[in-house]
């Protein structure tokens, strides 16, 4: 039996898939495209009309060092929430404008990155990454209006409890319209 020049072409095509979707070289690849993709998709305001407001704020959350807090401690201030994991490629692209996001609104804004992965590896990958973020595990259910069946799921959220982002896969958040959004937020 001999082999085509196309079937080689389609072997070839099929193992650059393959290390693409089941290897360490496709995670790294899957999160170049992600931060591509990232670099120009902000995210957007929902309209006032369609925005929910949080029910409650009563979320229990453990940070990195084991200390417990709850959302409600942050209420009446505005709050950006990101749930991530350090397995999913759209989440490990966009974490390094929050950290740059995070450096210049760390006073201003209450920021809670919510990991949805297991603590050791998390703050290895934070150690590995240089990132010092505020990192939570959540420790009860969050509220109904911050459930998502995806990840990274980011919200915002006004100092009168409206979600005022809700944006679901990567994006730029520290793009120039985020920080006015946020500059926005706290001037009400």
């Amino acid at each position: 039996m001999k082999i085509t020049k196309e079937q080689i072409s389609n072997g070839i095509w099929i193992l650059a898939i393959l290390l693409i979707l089941f290897t360490p070289i496709g995670f790294h690849v899957r999160v170049w495209v992600n931060k591509v993709v990232a670099t120009v998709i902000s995210p957007s305001t929902i309209d006032a009309d369609e925005q929910s407001t949080l029910g409650t704020y009563n979320w229990s959350l453990v940070d990195l060092e084991g200390r417990p807090t709850n959302l409600q401690s942050k209420k009446g201030e505005v709050i950006l929430v990101n749930v991530w994991a350090t397995w999913c490629p759209p989440c490990v692209a966009e974490l390094p404008g929050f950290v740059d996001l995070y450096s210049d609104y760390k006073d201003k804004v209450s920021f809670a990155f919510v990991a949805n992965d297991e603590k050791d590896k998390v703050v290895a990958f934070l150690k590995k990454k240089g990132y010092e973020l505020p990192v939570y595990f959540q420790a009860s259910a969050m509220p109904s209006e911050l459930e998502s069946g995806s990840i990274p799921v980011t919200y915002i959220i006004d100092r009168k409890g409206n979600i005022v982002v809700d944006k679901t896969g990567a994006a730029n958040w520290n793009s120039d319209s985020t920080r006015d959004l946020l500059d926005g937020l706290l001037s009400e």
